[in-house]
């Protein structure tokens, strides 16, 4: 960890930076005055919020590694929060209080609309999976399919047909009562021709959907698809309402135990307890989601009681101080988050293999997990996460080699001082791995223009429009291989050889051919490299250590609150 961290500290010229609040109060006043910012900010400007309060003062380094330092009486004696690069400590605030029914939980990003089947941004799943909005199938706190709103099925022994038995009595949180005219319209929407299904491919395998009677759908496909099951567990693949369809983007209607109650833009969305829920009450009657990004920040809320969780925590740096403090529960679990700097191989020189394995030699992977997320992730070497079934561990496909990056850089005829742009999207391990990876690159003379875009921006621009160089993104869908086999992505990746791979895996239906074939598709990338594959996403969840029913891992982007309640 030594090493790695010395490493990056060379190259970035990081020093040693302290933020010096004196007193619970000056944390409260600081925090407050972080609220009426809102929304992301630099973290120059945080910083200086963080120090402000009558009486404190601030060491800060800045993501060059420069050093200011605000100067104001320093009447008490200081405790010390090391920042960005440095754990430390912030003094002891009042116990966290909560109403018994009531949640406020930090997230990093606010979703740009709350209907998950029309929208890319996985921020959408965390506030609306299970929450708002549901599927006949889910993903369970432990990555299985169960039964959600189809209570049991069949499968055919062809693998055409799938017959659902669904709940009785479901309705909608506005009243409209779900049987299966609703899973013919919900599908029959996401294969549309004008559909903007994010995940449209899911629905592709589906001849038709019939309705034998009001509580049973009989679903036909074209082929037989061994992860349909799973696929439909998606957040994609959520029940909508005709009546309220097009307007769930801001007025969600779903059939979930929650419903949105009001939505603050750049703020908070505050959702309460349906009062038609169909099964099982939560036993929380108002959960309100606050859109803190910025790291400083997210430590504050949930020391001053803010915040009573943040399920992804964006400071690793400060888990220590949480660690020793009683009145948190500390869970570091696993996600499906694969952090990957995306390249447009649709564009010279990114179309040459030769240019995108020298990118791979180039950067010091191990070195990124200790700086960017304080050692809490892992190094994969292909799309695909440790908590996959049958993943293959490539981590060590492309060492951390300088010297081969620039033969091969020759070999690809790329001379030095090449330059092309990172675009980052907001959260931390973007920003933080963007700049970490440009200067990887510097050494070996690759010069990186970094662009830091809105979350809007990044969907519309890299997302949508494939109009970028390279980018640093988290994929958080689970199992997601099918992305590299689309006939259009936004990172162009286009392998007859990986297609073939993959259509031969979705056909297999006996689990020995399923389970070689996916580890054959992960060598593929891993040999092809499309994207630099950086490391495993961890999920660091910190929360009063009161509240039950949190999930330790992210088997699903997701902020699943319909277990969740206050123990003694």
């Amino acid at each position: 960890m030594g090493d790695a961290r010395d490493s990056v500290s060379r190259i970035m010229g990081i020093r040693q930076c302290s933020i010096i609040l004196h007193d619970a109060a000056t944390n409260m006043k600081a925090f407050r005055q972080v609220e009426q910012v809102g929304g992301r900010k630099n973290r120059d400007r945080t910083s200086r919020l963080l120090a402000s309060g009558g009486r404190g003062g601030l060491l800060h380094c800045n993501t060059r590694g420069e050093e200011r330092l605000l100067k104001t009486n320093m009447m008490r004696r200081p405790t010390i929060l090391f920042a960005a690069a440095m754990v430390g400590l912030l003094p002891a605030l009042p116990a966290l209080a909560a109403p018994p029914d009531s949640l406020t939980l930090g997230i990093a990003l606010e979703p740009p609309g709350l209907d998950p089947t029309a929208g890319a941004a996985g921020a959408i799943r965390d506030v609306t999976y299970d929450n708002i909005f549901q599927g006949l199938t889910k993903i369970d706190a432990e990555g299985q399919v169960v039964p959600s709103l189809a209570k049991a099925w069949t499968v055919a022994p062809d693998g055409l047909t799938y017959t659902f038995d669904l709940q009785s009595g479901v309705t909608f949180s506005d009243g409209t009562p779900f049987d299966c005219s609703i899973v013919q319209f919900s599908y029959g929407r996401a294969m549309a021709a004008d559909s903007i299904n994010a995940q449209k491919q899911l629905f592709a395998p589906i001849a038709k959907v019939d309705c034998p009677s009001p509580l049973k759908a009989v679903i036909t496909l074209k082929q037989p698809i061994s992860t349909f099951l799973y696929d439909m567990a998606w957040g994609d693949a959520v029940m909508v309402a005709p009546k309220t369809a097009a307007t769930n983007k801001t007025q969600p209607v779903g059939t979930g135990p929650f419903m949105l109650s009001r939505w603050v833009p750049g703020d908070r969305i505050e959702l309460v307890r349906n009062p038609h829920y169909w099964g099982n009450a939560p036993k929380l009657a108002a959960v309100t989601f606050r859109v803190i990004a910025d790291p400083a920040a997210a430590t504050a809320a949930l020391l001053s009681g803010a915040l009573d969780a943040y399920p992804d925590f964006p400071a690793p740096e400060t888990v220590v101080k949480f660690q020793h403090d009683p009145r948190f529960t500390v869970d570091i679990g696993t996600t499906e988050g694969k952090v990957i700097l995306a390249l447009n191989d649709a564009r010279k020189p990114f179309s040459d293999i030769r240019f995108r394995q020298a990118l791979a030699y180039a950067i010091d992977r191990n070195a990124i997990v200790q700086a960017a997320y304080s050692g809490y992730g892992r190094v994969i070497g292909s799309h695909y996460t440790p908590s996959d079934p049958n993943f293959v561990d490539l981590a060590n496909a492309y060492p951390y080699d300088p010297a081969k990056a620039k033969q091969l850089l020759q070999e690809a005829g790329v001379k030095p001082g090449m330059t092309f742009t990172i675009t980052m999207p907001p959260p931390s391990y973007a920003q933080r791995s963007g700049q970490l990876v440009a200067a990887y690159l510097s050494q070996v003379g690759i010069n990186v223009k970094l662009e830091s875009v809105e979350w809007a921006q990044w969907l519309s621009k890299v997302f949508s429009q494939s109009n970028f160089d390279a980018t640093v993104i988290a994929h958080v869908e689970s199992r997601d291989l099918d992305i590299y086999a689309r006939p259009h992505y936004y990172f162009n990746y286009d392998s007859p050889t990986y297609k073939a791979l993959y259509a031969q895996y979705i056909a297999a239906t006996d689990p020995a051919a399923q389970a070689a074939l996916v580890e054959k598709l992960q060598r593929q990338l891993s040999a092809d490299e499309p994207n630099i594959f950086l490391f495993a996403l961890p999920k660091i969840g910190i929360w009063n250590a009161k509240l039950k029913g949190m999930w330790s891992n992210d088997p699903m982007p997701a902020d699943d609150v319909t277990e969740v309640y206050w123990g003694p």
